[in-house]
């Protein structure tokens, strides 16, 4: 092995058994030969072995122009035979570099000729590598200068007003390149119509990443229908009782208009409480509303109304039909195959406006009369109240199956509802006693006079203090005799009366009797229902 990497007395072509790769060609071979002009340069690459590099240019001296020390040949002997594989590309020693120890001084001209070499001009005809270097041949041109042969960039060519236009969008959403960034705001200095769309583009994407909601106000509707009635007062007004009822139907109406058809089958989980346990049953959303519907039948019966059930196949007709609203709704899931879908919809909304309409022309006294549950009665005016609570209940199950955003009532009706829940807990907690599922009184009082009470704190959104009487119903709840506290938050309080939460695990702060505590807990949780 020589010291250059070669081994001794062997070519190249043998060593790899293949022929050698001429290297780069320089940049004047990849032109256009027939529009640009066609300078001679020196070769960027090496030639093949064995093969004689013919002299750059035209036979019969220098052309005018070139400078002194252009390259205008190379010893045959002279060119680099190439190490293994032919790898080496830059110089080494003997190869012309100036200042080399091979070569001479160092202010010899790059690849100059020594005396006494004579150059062999390279036939075009002659049969050789295909991969060598191409000989331009035709009549001799100057070597241009070096700074002749760089070009400049060429500019981008200008936007048009329509296209910075059309970019406006895109600039706004900050997704344009950084050169139509640029040329979009140099544009936006000079055109005025395209400064002002772009402003209002601008507030557009903000509102698209507001840490707000968008979703409405639950009290807008009230706003607007208060500010609309404080103009042009309602020749028949909507009973006050009955507003909760009608802004919840309307809020769930609103889910119900803007959810697709395939989410009308979307499965939705019923959960409630009976004694001591959680149960739950699976539905659908357009089951859900038929299921609302079924129960309206309760106060729509109470108005003098036609029952929904007696176009539901029901059994027997209206007369027939059950009282109790479990016992309803599964009449009604039963008879209806296949099951409902979206058309549900206008008969349930259909009869909401009828019991508020109804509710809003039977008089003054109409909250007063008496809507039968089966096992328990409630004036018409809770009756609503309990109605209201539902839709939003179911409205806030449907919205979860769907992945809908739905808000907890106002505060005003929110409070209503509570109060509801608050003044029933007492014949509730009576009704487990007799059960022996509530611990037994200890303290009995007559009608109307301050018994053992626990005072319920309900906190934040339509929250406020109750105290509910412990051993008798008839008894009034009273500060002075209160045993026990408990604290929760206004919306958590109604999910326990729903049956949507454990009530081990409702309550946020507890205070005194942990028995009194337990049996007002649970007395909540068994308020719920299918």
């Amino acid at each position: 092995m020589s010291g250059d990497g070669r081994e001794g007395g062997r070519r190249d072509d043998e060593v790899r058994g293949a022929r050698r790769i001429p290297g780069p060609r320089g940049a004047v071979d990849d032109l256009d030969l027939e529009s640009v002009e066609r300078p001679v340069l020196p070769p960027p690459g090496e030639p093949a072995p064995d093969e004689a590099v013919p002299e750059q240019g035209v036979p019969g001296g220098v052309p005018e122009g070139v400078p002194d020390g252009v390259v205008r040949g190379v010893d045959a002997g002279a060119v680099d035979e190439g190490g293994p594989e032919g790898a080496e590309t830059g110089p080494r020693p003997g190869d012309g570099v100036p200042g080399s120890a091979e070569t001479g001084p160092a202010d010899a001209p790059l690849g100059a000729a020594e005396p006494g070499d004579a150059p062999a001009p390279l036939d075009a005809n002659e049969p050789g590598d295909a991969n060598a270097p191409l000989d331009v041949t035709g009549p001799a041109d100057p070597v241009p200068p070096p700074h002749a042969m760089t070009s400049e960039p060429a500019a981008a060519p200008e936007l048009s007003h329509r296209v910075l236009k059309a970019l406006l969008g895109a600039w706004a959403l900050s997704a344009c390149s950084a050169g139509e960034t640029a040329a979009v705001e140099d544009h936006l200095t000079v055109c005025a119509p395209c400064a002002d769309e772009a402003l209002r583009l601008r507030d557009a994407v903000g509102l698209l990443h507001t840490d707000g909601s968008l979703d409405l106000d639950p009290g807008l509707r009230s706003r607007v229908l208060d500010g609309c009635l404080g103009r042009r007062p309602a020749r028949i007004p909507v009973p006050e009782w009955a507003a909760p009822y009608d802004a919840e139907t309307a809020r769930l109406d609103a889910l119900l208009r803007d959810i697709g058809d395939a989410d009308w089958h979307a499965p939705v989980q019923l959960r409630w409480f009976e004694e001591e346990r959680a149960v739950s049953r699976r539905s659908t959303v357009a089951g859900v509303i038929g299921h609302l519907m079924a129960v309206d039948g309760l106060v729509s019966a109470a108005l003098g109304l036609d029952d929904p059930l007696d176009g539901a196949g029901a059994a027997g007709g209206g007369a027939g039909v059950p009282l109790s609203p479990t016992r309803r709704t599964e009449t009604y899931w039963a008879a209806t195959h296949p099951p409902a879908t979206r058309a549900v919809r206008e008969p349930w909304r259909d009869l909401t406006h009828e019991l508020i309409r109804t509710a809003s022309l039977a008089g003054r006294h109409a909250g007063e009369r008496s809507v039968s549950y089966g096992e328990f009665a409630l004036p018409l005016q809770d009756a609503l109240l309990d109605r209201a609570f539902e839709c939003w209940v179911h409205g806030t199950d449907i919205a979860e199956a769907v992945a809908y955003p739905y808000d907890p009532p106002s505060a005003a009706h929110l409070h209503r509802m509570i109060d509801l829940a608050a003044r029933l807990l007492p014949a509730t907690l009576a009704a487990r006693r007799r059960a022996g599922l509530a611990a037994p009184a200890k303290d009995l009082v007559g009608a109307g006079e301050p018994g053992r009470s626990v005072h319920l704190e309900v906190e934040g959104h339509g929250g406020g203090d109750w105290y509910i009487p412990l051993d008798s119903p008839a008894a009034v709840g009273s500060r002075e005799r209160a045993v026990a506290q408990v604290a929760l938050d206004g919306v958590e309080f109604c999910q326990l009366v729903a049956g949507h939460i454990s009530p081990v695990e409702a309550a946020a702060g507890q205070e005194g009797d942990r028995e009194a505590i337990r049996d007002i807990l649970f007395a909540s949780a068994s308020l719920s229902r299918l």
